[in-house]
């Protein structure tokens, strides 16, 4: 049974679509159930300052994607690497038992764009720390 903040969510998906020109575009799937995520964002400032996305899954990743979207949106690079799996479920108001690896991908997709967008552009040192 799905609560009615998924429901919402499917129904009415947040942040569909891709980025033109994003800072980091990267695709993960679960090769168990064959959910795809393509994740776009804009980093601006250390910042994301737009996410988007294109899913191909069941109804719990359409509403995980949109929720793991809203809760990264405008947060620093080390806060969007705070959302996880259990945050995205909580947000949700919970998730069936077998749809928790939906949460696992959007929160994974998350991590992996911010970890491709710090390999291309590292954080600068400063003086003192070198």
């Amino acid at each position: 049974m799905y609560t009615e903040k998924v429901m919402d969510h499917f129904n009415n998906p947040r942040n569909v679509g891709i980025i033109k020109e994003p800072t980091v575009l990267v695709q993960v799937g679960d090769p168990h159930c064959g959910d795809s995520l393509l994740l776009s964002l804009k980093i601006e400032d250390d910042h994301i300052a737009d996410i988007k996305y294109k899913i191909y899954g069941c109804g719990a990743a359409v509403a995980t994607s949109s929720i793991a979207s809203e809760l990264a949106m405008g947060k620093s690079l080390d806060e969007a690497l705070k959302i996880d799996e259990q945050t995205i479920a909580d947000a949700l108001d919970g998730l069936p038992a077998e749809k928790l690896h939906c949460s696992n991908l959007a929160a994974g997709a998350i991590r992996g764009a911010i970890n491709e967008y710090r390999k291309a552009f590292p954080p600068a040192t400063t003086d003192a720390e070198t």
